[in-house]
């Protein structure tokens, strides 16, 4: 019995060797054993971190899920316009798995919308967006507008009926552009309507160029992250106060820490995601549309014509203005406006935990009025709904513009030098 447990012991050590010796060899021509430690293992992260900091781990998740189920979708699809509807329906029906493939890349779209819009909520709450973390916070807005031209030309790839008249609507809009617009649709669209052409060079966008702009922007958004470091629900800067060794007091290693704990996260974000996959792909319309179960004919519009749930917004925004060319202005900016938040902000304090009455009703209202012109987007335009559309479009724009008013008059709360923590 002695004999074997000094040979199973003489064995792992065997192992354990040749992998340190793997592991040296790497070391010397690649920095693996140092970029764990600075990225990951001696990554000192705030050890206050709530529910709010799950969605950023989430949304690299479902990027990996969109990159790896994209892939394997275009294996057999075919961009163009005889035959990629005959080739989803193909995926659907008789490739081995495909329908679960297209689900999971259909779902996932969503998903990544929900998860990134909950996250730039969260930095919303705790000022994630105030110095030192301005870049970090221009770099996640790219990605989102990223998302969004990526979610724009995956939306005609299916060729169903609501996706080639909702893609008509949308690149129509670039003509209200003055003096440039018609030939800046046109160069869009590659034709002179939405075709064949446009179907392929849609395709390029999708699969090649913004999933590889997608990647080197989180990339460069997780570099800028732990150069300054997370922020965490008090909005205190840990790097502030350090022990003797140099490490914030208040800071915990991210890994076995926060990837335990995102691991619990993730396990809930798959239930879900594997319920509505299951259970509900097309959630009533608003992940799959219904018409977009039907070809794309050119002949037959769509009863009520409207972007994914994710566009409907902004949408709702366009149609509010009784003038096209100032309905897709303000429909820029106001996704625009995010980026100059940091700007905006003259707030003394990051946290709404330690914000006065004024931020806060902004803020709610500003959440209030996104959602609900979500649901007005999505909504055939009536004389009441478009009324409703434009008082919350006031509100959405008055959370932005008055902030710098709002929040420098704004009544704050004494910030805490350490931060709050209770153990579970």
């Amino acid at each position: 019995m002695s004999s074997s447990n000094a040979a199973d012991k003489a064995a792992t050590k065997s192992g354990d060797g040749k992998l340190s010796g793997l592991t040296t060899w790497i070391d010397e021509r690649f920095p693996l054993t140092a970029l764990w430690k600075s990225q990951v293992a001696e990554y000192y992260a705030p050890k206050n971190m709530n529910f709010w900091y799950y969605f950023g781990s989430l949304a690299l998740v479902v990027l990996v899920i969109q990159i790896l189920s994209g892939l394997f979708l275009t294996m057999n699809y075919k961009p163009s316009s005889a035959d990629a509807f005959g080739s989803v329906e193909y995926i659907m029906r008789d490739v081995e798995w495909g329908w679960l493939i297209r689900y999971i890349h259909s779902t996932g779209a969503s998903a990544f919308f929900i998860v990134v819009y909950l996250h730039m909520f969260r930095a919303l709450l705790y000022g994630s967006y105030q110095k030192p973390r301005e870049l970090l916070w221009i770099f996640g807005m790219l990605i989102y507008f990223a998302l969004m031209a990526e979610g724009f030309f995956g939306y005609l790839l299916p060729w169903g009926n609501m996706s080639y008249w909702g893609a008509q609507v949308i690149v129509s809009l670039f003509g209200a552009i003055p003096v440039v617009g018609d030939s800046l649709t046109e160069w869009i669209r590659g034709d002179f309507y939405i075709s064949d052409v446009t179907l392929n060079r849609f395709f390029a966008l999708h699969v090649v160029a913004i999933p590889f702009a997608l990647v080197f922007l989180v990339i460069a958004h997780l570099m800028a992250l732990h150069e300054v470091g997370s922020n965490n629900p008090d909005g205190v800067e840990i790097k502030k106060v350090k022990g003797p060794d140099g490490i914030p007091l208040d800071g915990i290693a991210f890994h076995p820490y926060y990837t335990v704990k995102d691991m619990v996260g993730l396990g809930v974000f798959l239930i879900l995601f594997a319920l509505v996959i299951f259970f509900a792909p097309t959630m009533g319309g608003y992940f799959l549309e219904n018409a977009n179960f039907d070809p794309a004919n050119s002949l037959q519009t769509p009863p009520h014509i409207a972007p994914v749930w994710y566009f409907t917004p902004f949408y709702a925004i366009l149609r509010a203005v009784p003038s096209k060319p100032l309905g897709a202005a303000l429909m820029g900016i106001a996704v625009v406006l995010f980026v100059f938040l940091p700007w905006l902000d003259r707030g003394k304090v990051k946290s709404i935990r330690y914000r006065g009455p004024l931020f806060k009703f902004f803020l709610y209202s500003f959440a209030i009025s996104f959602v609900a012109l979500g649901y007005l987007g999505l909504q055939a335009p009536t004389p009441a709904y478009t009324m409703a559309a434009r008082v919350f479009t006031v509100i959405y724009f008055a959370f932005f513009l008055l902030m710098p008013w709002y929040s420098s008059i704004d009544k704050t709360k004494p910030v805490p030098t350490r931060v709050t923590y209770h153990a579970h």
